[in-house]
């Protein structure tokens, strides 16, 4: 491991403490110290006994149900308005005295009068009272005289436009009716009933509060709950009792003891994602040491963390909800399944702070993240998200299930809406592909579903490839069939070398009918001498990045291509050339590819895998003897040349691999068995 640098050093360092300050600082929590506790589920603290006298009361459903039985006994309080009685009858009277053309008695007048009087004594209200006693919903009333309540039934009350009818069907004089028209009596007519809504307010209250006034009393120092008790709707009520009087105290309650203090919750986050550092640093080296490798973990981390904060505070089932298998299922898709499980272990454990019930959220979550990682370790399909997500709402079922059945011995408390979450949850683990592609474009990673897709012949690169060089798009085609046998034995990234194969000569395009393998008969090397000839095909490097940076090509896939070669020679041209010049000191520049050479095991790979399947089409004879002796041959040139010496590939790998190539060239080259002729002629049988 090389010694790591101070920009290095101060890039993690300013990367952990700004994860661990954003952490703990978005970390919920509540001004008053509280309680965390479910009903019908076992009680998580020490034993908790009675600070001092609590008021027992009925529990919440008990009392809603009172409420309800008062609601529907209950008679809210009427006024009656005799100044708006008066002055409607006053201005009413004026108005018939007063309106011209009116064909009628003083004795019809005062009849009018008496009528509407009868009418207000008996009381007109609002349309919606009287839609209410219309419907039967309030069948009586009260009325307060002299601190008084007296009951009154509601049955001979009438809405305004009700009370009109009712006088227009009551006087039935021609003349009189004619009047009530001409008068615009409709108009005139107001509600003098309507609610005393403070009085009804009061009165509901005071009928509330005696109802629910405490049924016992819990005496100070005794037992209310244990660790391990389930919590009932009575003690749930106790409890709750307990908290409203510490807020009415404002008092530091007991509760705090079983809260992190701010220091431990910084000690804490520090200890979890120091040991994700450590992990990396002494398993992972390789990505400890690259700096968007460890930006990605660990951005990943804090910020699926606050993420999860977020969801706990904003839905009452929100630890269910939240997709915390999306960190396994996307660290393993670019880096491996040990560091995606390692990671997801320590955001579940950050995350255990704020669930109600850690030790039964830490087991769910462990238990999905290992069916989310095994699902998905080779993801090359979107249809591999569907049936991961699937999966996942079973494991997570499951768990559920089997706490519920291990705590309360039966499957009726189990809650359909914790199932609800968990199809939510399932549901969102598809954004998991779109988070692929944003991560991809951020950080510079290649995902297998990438590959998969660029490794299709389809591909118009590789299209053009097979359509302008076809010799060399077979030659590809045997490489990548070769190399990814090799990394299949080795455990190194099949898909990768798969793909980064088809696509490291694509830079033969702008000139193939300088590489042998496109020629028909026709050199033009031999018009070129040999610096020439080199530079045309060393250039093919050059020009395969060009065209990768045009087609936007992974680095990845770049890699391949500027590394498939290495640093070593055009050796044909460089030896031409030397016995040509054999006085000259022959400086190799103009003969050595660009570089640089090998950084990793698949690119060593496909750098033994290049020159032994070209060198086999140049043997006059694939006998198993001489195929072994050529891969020998080749390979161990490549390492004395230090080609290899970048890669981290072992002895062993490369013994593996020797055995894969000539194991695989002996089968392609297989001799076929020789038919033999017949020496005498058929002769057809003639039937008797």
């Amino acid at each position: 491991m090389t010694r790591p640098s101070t920009r290095d050093i101060v890039l993690r360092v300013a990367l952990f403490l700004a994860s661990v300050a954003l952490i703990v600082y978005f970390l919920p929590r509540s001004d008053k110290d509280r309680f965390i506790y479910e009903v019908n589920r076992p009680w998580s603290y020490a034993l908790f006994t009675a600070p001092f006298d609590i008021p027992e009361h009925l529990d919440s459903v008990s009392a809603s149900h009172l409420k309800d039985s008062i609601d529907a006994r209950f008679e809210p309080v009427f006024k009656r308005d005799l100044a708006l009685e008066k002055t409607i009858i006053s201005d009413y009277s004026a108005r018939l005295n007063s309106t011209p053309g009116l064909d009628i008695t003083p004795t019809q007048r005062n009849q009018i009068i008496r009528a509407i009087r009868t009418v207000y004594e008996n009381g007109i209200v609002d349309r919606d009272t009287y839609a209410k006693i219309a419907d039967g919903k309030l069948p009586s009333v009260r009325f307060v005289h002299d601190n008084v309540a007296i009951s009154v039934p509601t049955d001979r009350f009438l809405s305004a436009f009700r009370a009109y009818e009712h006088l227009d069907s009551t006087l039935r004089d021609k003349d009189i009716r004619g009047a009530l028209t001409a008068t615009k009596l409709s108009e005139m007519l107001r509600p003098n009933i309507s609610v005393d809504s403070v009085t009804t307010r009061n009165l509901l209250s005071d009928a509330y509060q005696k109802a629910l006034a405490p049924v016992g009393v819990v005496q100070q120092g005794e037992r209310i709950i244990d660790k391990g008790d389930i919590v009932t709707t009575r003690i749930a009520t106790i409890l709750q009792t307990y908290e409203e009087m510490m807020d009415e105290r404002g008092a530091g309650s007991q509760i705090t003891q079983h809260h992190y203090p701010i220091a431990g919750q910084i000690l804490f986050v520090m200890i979890l994602l120091a040991t994700l550092y450590g992990y990396m640093y002494f398993f992972r080296p390789g990505y400890f040491d690259d700096d968007r490798t460890v930006i990605f973990v660990v951005s990943l981390t804090t910020l699926f963390t606050l993420f999860a904060f977020a969801m706990d505070a904003a839905f009452s089932s929100g630890v269910y909800i939240t997709p915390f298998t999306m960190v396994p299922i996307l660290v393993v898709v670019f880096l491996d399944s040990r560091t995606a499980y390692f990671t997801h272990l320590v955001v579940v454990l950050l995350c255990a702070i704020v669930a109600s019930f850690p030790l039964e959220f830490i087991f769910m979550q462990m238990v999905t993240g290992v069916v989310a990682i095994a699902s998905l370790k080779d993801l090359s399909r979107r249809s591999q998200l569907i049936r991961t997500a699937a999966f996942i709402f079973i494991a997570y079922s499951l768990c559920y299930v089997s706490v519920e059945v291990m705590q309360t011995g039966s499957l009726s408390k189990t809650e359909p809406r914790i199932f609800g979450a968990f199809a939510v949850n399932a549901i969102l683990i598809s954004f998991s592909y779109v988070l692929m592609f944003l991560l991809e474009r951020v950080f510079g990673f290649t995902s297998k579903v990438t590959l998969v897709e660029l490794s299709d012949t389809n591909n118009p690169l590789l299209r053009e490839l097979s359509e302008e060089c076809p010799g060399t798009f077979n030659h590809s085609m045997a490489v990548s069939n070769l190399a990814s046998a090799a990394a299949q034995r080795i455990g190194a990234n099949v898909q990768m070398v798969r793909t980064g194969a088809l696509y490291h000569d694509i830079g033969k395009i702008r000139n193939p009918a300088f590489f042998t393998e496109n020629q028909h008969g026709v050199n033009p090397h031999d018009a070129l001498d040999p610096i020439q000839s080199a530079r045309i095909v060393t250039g093919h490097v050059r020009d395969g990045l060009a065209m990768a940076d045009k087609a936007k090509l992974p680095q990845a896939i770049k890699d391949f291509i500027s590394q498939h070669h290495g640093t070593g020679k055009a050796r044909y041209f460089y030896t031409t050339y030397c016995n040509a010049h054999p006085d000259e000191d022959v400086d190799p520049t103009p003969f050595t590819y660009p570089g640089p050479n090998p950084q990793s095991r698949e690119t060593s790979l496909l750098m033994m895998a290049d020159a032994v399947e070209a060198a086999s089409r140049s043997m006059k004879e694939h006998t198993p003897e001489a195929i072994t002796a050529l891969v020998n041959k080749i390979i161990d040139g490549q390492i004395a040349e230090g080609l290899h010496n970048e890669s981290p590939i072992s002895f062993r790998d490369v013994q593996t691999v020797k055995d894969v190539f000539a194991q695989r060239l002996r089968t392609m080259y297989h001799s076929r068995i020789s038919y033999p002729e017949l020496n005498k002629p058929l002769t057809t049988s003639k039937p008797s």
